[in-house]
């Protein structure tokens, strides 16, 4: 339920952190006193309030052009299909890099931490070294525009290279996440056409090699496609390298050195295609959301400048993997802007539960991004891993996601960032090229809120017949097309029609339960498809499992709805303990009375369960629908995003001593 609007806000800015935040000047150059009064623009004014405030973003983000747009967006063909800065011409990289190099090249852009404790940093003209010796390699072996190149790697300097050399060439590059199995790589290269997969020889993972080129390995003789690996060796690496099975197989920095001098960068068209994101659903294969240079990009610096506050004298870290979408986000986002990119390529509590902190202090971040999930994890270390560094440089914190719940949000904001720095929470999705809601440093805020939708973003909350609805949930809509979103599903336009146009014409239908409270403040309540109906009520799945994490023997929960021969449906919740819990029985029964004394008798869960994990994605999300298939024995679908395949065993133990 939303907090009631005589409760206290938990942060709220300084008169200074306002006055001096990216926001308030894009407001001030837009002429509004406030960001109510540009929505209200927004909402109000139709196609020429879109070219009004998207003109005056570009000038904000001060974008370099190879040929300037005719104008700002094209809704000719319908608004699934617009088009935006039509008659313009830019390449990622020379946003994201070559401006850079030139103003600045002594600078430091990116940071690497390994897990191993190596570090390595690079300027911006050993950046732009990089990428030309990246966009050699992918030249020699045949790339040019137009070609897929799949890139499964942990969060290294060499994968942000490669990421920005496909741009550079005029290649598609397609990230996949760094812990898929050979299946799920071979399904993507297969569906997308890729020519060549990059690939890590190994990594690092709590002090055990992870050897991903025998994976790769696996999956290519499944892709009939796939011409070249193109294996990447960390250069800290002191263990022997793989001897090298195949012709197609070459190695990263030998072909770098030998190849040709590479050209300069395409001359690509803002509606060009740049990189396919794969997503995971229920059943059937994973869909590629298309991405253009106009796009993902300038949607992804503009969330970054205007939301997180972000500038070139910024050093940003956001805890995820290439294969998914704050992994691109982070890449695109961070270097348009000119801040410093800190890559940590690891876990957030190996060797010891300080490591995440450690890496803030060391490399003076100034935004640090995470799941609410790992804040939770962490949280079960106590205070003292935290304040055993000097965590002074953070001004920003970011999350994104999924929802959080009250005490963890608290101990981000209290313990981690000392009360001062906002909790930018953050929330859209991979088709969206980042968020449709978010913080600001403008907006005070509550436990989990949002200030509301991200500048530029119209948004709405919808009951079941497309009314505007404000104090209940509804479903998240967006009414007005913007320039980061999805270019369609790859080979498959129906798909997308079906997936977020069907609903209601013309609208945006998210697939997230939203609600706005009195005050403004916005709230997601967990995705549509996780919804609950318990006794009559609609309930989102945060709202339990705020309950259960507010009990001091509880890590991380979730909850579910079963089928129920009495009720339709029953409610069942999931908790990973703290350690040194006792009885698992006892912890189950008392959390049961205590989601009935929070949120009445008729709401007290069938059971709750005692679980060592969760399943998650690597970027700390939890299945929601995969504990829930596991639990009842249904087809659990595409389990391709996992990143802990150990956690379906403990879900099916469970399920079995029902």
């Amino acid at each position: 339920m939303s907090p009631p609007p005589a409760e206290p806000f938990a942060w709220a800015p300084t008169a200074e952190q306002a006055s001096e935040s990216r926001l308030r000047r894009l407001l001030d150059r837009l002429g509004c006193a406030g960001t109510d009064e540009l929505d209200r623009r927004l909402r109000a004014g139709g196609a020429p309030a879109l070219e009004w405030f998207w003109e005056a973003v570009l000038e904000d983000l001060d974008l370099e052009w190879r040929a300037h747009p005719e104008r700002m967006h094209d809704s000719g063909r319908g608004l699934p299909w617009t088009r935006w800065w039509p008659g313009g011409r830019l390449n990622l990289v020379d946003n994201a890099l070559t401006r850079h190099v030139r103003a600045r090249p002594g600078e430091v852009a990116v940071v690497h931490e390994a897990e191993d404790g190596t570090v390595r940093r690079w300027s911006w003209a050993r950046l732009g070294a990089e990428v030309e010796h990246a966009a050699r390699a992918l030249g020699a072996l045949g790339v040019g525009p137009g070609d897929a190149v799949g890139l499964c790697m942990p969060m290294t300097a060499e994968c942000v290279a490669l990421f920005l050399a496909c741009a550079r060439s005029g290649a598609v590059v397609v990230p996949l996440f760094s812990g898929f199995g050979p299946a799920a790589i071979s399904t993507r290269l297969a569906d997308c056409e890729a020519r060549v997969l990059c690939v890590s020889e190994r990594f690092i993972r709590r002090g055990k090699p992870v050897r991903l080129l025998e994976t790769a390995r696996e999956a290519a003789a499944s892709a009939a496609c796939l011409r070249h690996l193109l294996v990447v060796r960390d250069p800290g690496d002191a263990g022997p390298p793989a001897e090298l099975a195949t012709p197609g197989e070459r190695w990263y920095h030998d072909l770098r050195e030998a190849s040709p001098r590479a050209g300069g960068p395409e001359d690509t068209d803002s509606d060009d295609t740049f990189m396919l994101i794969y997503t995971s659903g229920t059943t059937g294969r994973p869909k590629a959301t298309v991405h253009v240079h106009g796009g993902f990009p300038v949607k992804a610096a503009q969330d970054m400048a205007h939301c997180f506050d972000v500038g070139a004298g910024d050093r940003l870290l956001w805890y995820t993997d290439i294969g998914w979408m704050m992994g691109p986000w982070a890449i695109c986002g961070a270097l348009t802007l000119g801040a410093t990119l800190v890559l940590y390529d690891g876990v957030p509590d190996h060797p010891g539960p300080d490591r995440l902190w450690s890496v803030v202090e060391r490399h003076r971040v100034t935004v640090l991004g995470v799941a609410p999930t790992v804040i939770r994890s962490l949280m079960a270390h106590g205070e003292g891993p935290v304040r055993s560094h000097d965590l002074s440089s953070l001004r920003v914190l970011g999350s994104s996601g999924e929802p959080w719940n009250d005490g963890p949000w608290r101990w981000f904001l209290e313990v981690v960032g000392g009360g001062r720095c906002p909790i930018v929470n953050y929330s859209g999705g991979t088709e969206v090229s980042g968020g449709i809601l978010g913080g600001n440093l403008l907006t005070p805020l509550r436990p989990g809120a949002f200030a509301g939708p991200v500048p530029g973003m119209v948004a709405d909350v919808l009951d079941e017949s497309g009314t505007p609805v404000r104090g209940r949930v509804g479903e998240l809509a967006v009414r007005m097309p913007w320039p980061g979103m999805t270019r369609g599903f790859w080979h498959d336009p129906e798909r997308y029609l079906e997936t977020y146009w069907s609903r209601f014409p013309g609208v945006w239908v998210h697939g997230d339960w939203a609600e706005v409270d009195r005050d403004g403040l916005w709230y997601i309540r967990g995705r549509s498809d996780d919804t609950i109906k318990v006794a009559g009520k609609r309930l989102g799945p945060a709202e339990v499992e705020s309950v259960l994490v507010s009990h001091p023997a509880v890590a991380e929960a979730a909850a579910v709805g079963v089928p129920d021969p009495v009720s339709g449906e029953a409610l069942v919740a999931f908790v990973v303990p703290v350690a040194g819990v006792g009885d698992p029985r006892a912890l189950g029964e008392e959390l049961r009375e205590l989601v009935a004394a929070e949120l009445g008798r008729a709401l007290r869960p069938r059971a709750v369960e005692v679980v060592a994990e969760l399943p998650r994605t690597r970027n700390a999300k939890v299945l929601r629908r995969v504990v829930r298939a596991v639990y009842t024995g249904a087809d659990p679908g595409d389990l391709s995003a996992l990143e802990n395949p150990s956690a379906i065993d403990a879900l099916r133990a469970v399920a079995r001593g029902r």
